[in-house]
């Protein structure tokens, strides 16, 4: 029987390393998965001539070597660089700065300038995309380093090549996944960490993530409900402000002019919009200016903690945008601490990471205050229940799992019952908002007309005999 050698790593995230006896290798990879292990390498012992002792065995690990192998060389070579070749440098090196090329190499073998690169990360959707690639290839057999490095070369996004490749590096030098996730918290979030950190120390870790691709998916597919829901009132309202200025700065005038040669009395409304286009068309760059710097105030004012504060209180005041936004929060709540506990994270550190995934500051304090109490002892449902925030469906769901021993059960209806919430709110939210915008840009484009043909009706009742 053919014996294989592995690296794999225990519950407790501990670096392990030996031989074991089996028919092919993927019996090795089970056998390993059933002592509790979390394999990294597994490769069949008489393939290999001299084995060099705690080095990585896979084609990963010969990859990273040979490109450290090809650095070290490059280093080697550049310290053999004479002494003498330094005042040469440095004046090309001088010279390429003063021509604007700092990418300009200084002579053979010498200096090159770059700009520092944008740090990589990836969206929702290639993190999506890679977690469920991800889940298929453990499942298949593959250990984790030969899964990475298979993903590193789909090509598939600069991104998410670097970041994956950036973890086969990691994983390849003895770092655990979590670990690597952990580097790159801008894609990877304290809950994609703390579930696969989870699933390392229990050895499920294919199984959580197949978790974790059902979470993102139900994230993603209540953020386009919502995106979906704000796009034909955003187009009604792009081109009714279209209308507008068209109407303000190409048609308005040419009446203006002609009211002015006919030296005729214009009504108020008329008066109005000629001033208020005149205005348009003189001082447009004014116009522009306030416009970018009250967004660009209003933005600086929102990311502080008092003003993100009154800004979240003010949506939760309006009817329907306050019911959009709660129930897509519960939801989220409900299925990532549901997610959380039911991989084995302490209720803290479940409720600290929940926190920092829900967007409207008025309820992370509530999450926030809720976890305070949870350390005196209490239930995770009478400190919600004591807020004004949470409502009293949720948080009697929540004591009624608390009580059954099944809160991951009740977590999950919770969830299910807000996304069908979110849904009917969203459709009556297109409903109503729908025929209130056509009413407003009916109502500007109408006064504008109304107003333009009341002076010419009474211009032409003047020129009767």
């Amino acid at each position: 029987m053919p014996s294989f050698a592995y690296i794999a790593r225990t519950r407790e995230g501990e670096k392990v390393q030996g031989a074991v006896q089996a028919n092919d290798r993927r019996s090795a990879v089970h056998q390993l998965e059933r002592q509790g292990y979390v394999p990294v390498s597994v490769n069949e012992s008489t393939k290999l001539a001299r084995p060099p002792r705690g080095a990585k065995l896979d084609a990963a690990s010969a990859a990273v070597k040979k490109s450290a192998a090809k650095k070290s060389a490059a280093k080697k070579a550049a310290g053999k660089t004479p002494s003498r070749r330094g005042a040469s440098v440095r004046k090309s090196t001088g010279r390429a700065r003063a021509a604007g090329k700092p990418g300009s190499r200084a002579g053979k073998g010498g200096l090159s300038l770059t700009l520092p690169s944008r740090r990589q990360r990836m969206n929702m959707r290639e993190v999506l995309l890679f977690t469920r690639e991800m889940s298929d290839l453990l499942s298949s057999g593959m250990t984790l380093g030969e899964a990475l490095n298979t993903l590193s070369k789909r090509n598939i996004s600069k991104s998410q090549d670097a970041i994956v490749a950036e973890l086969r590096d990691d994983i390849v030098q003895g770092a655990s996944l979590s670990e690597a996730l952990s580097k790159h918290p801008d894609s990877f979030s304290s809950l994609y960490t703390s579930m696969v950190r989870a699933g390392e120390a229990s050895g499920t870790l294919p199984e959580v993530l197949v978790r974790l691709c059902f979470h993102y998916e139900r994230v993603q597919e209540a953020r386009e409900k919502v995106l979906m829901a704000l796009v034909y009132p955003s187009i009604i309202m792009l081109v009714g402000a279209g209308t507008v200025i068209f109407s303000m700065v190409f048609v308005i005038p040419r009446f203006t002019a002609i009211f002015e040669d006919l030296e005729s009395e214009l009504p108020a409304s008329t008066q109005l919009l000629a001033d208020m286009s005149e205005g348009l068309v003189n001082y447009w760059w004014i116009v522009i200016l306030a416009g970018i710097g009250g967004y660009i105030l209003f933005r600086r004012a929102i990311e502080t903690d008092r003003g993100r504060h009154v800004w979240d209180g003010l949506q939760l005041r309006v009817p329907i945008i306050k019911n959009i936004i709660c129930a897509n929060a519960f939801a989220h709540f409900a299925r990532t601490l549901g997610a959380l506990l039911n991989n084995g994270v302490p209720v803290l550190n479940a409720l600290s990471i929940v926190e920092k995934t829900v967007d409207n500051s008025i309820i992370v304090d509530e999450i926030r205050d809720a976890r305070e109490r949870v350390t005196d002892g209490s239930t995770i449902s009478g400190p919600l229940s004591q807020g004004k925030v949470f409502p009293r469906l949720l948080t009697d769901m929540l004591a009624v799992g608390e009580e059954s021993g099944n809160i991951g059960g009740a977590l999950e209806h919770i969830a299910n019952r807000y996304d069908r919430e979110l849904d009917r709110t969203v459709k009556i939210f297109t409903t109503v908002l729908e025929p209130i915008m056509i009413l407003l840009m009916a109502g500007v484009v109408g006064f504008i007309a109304v107003s333009m043909l009341s002076a010419v009706f009474g211009m032409t009742s003047g020129l009767n005999p």
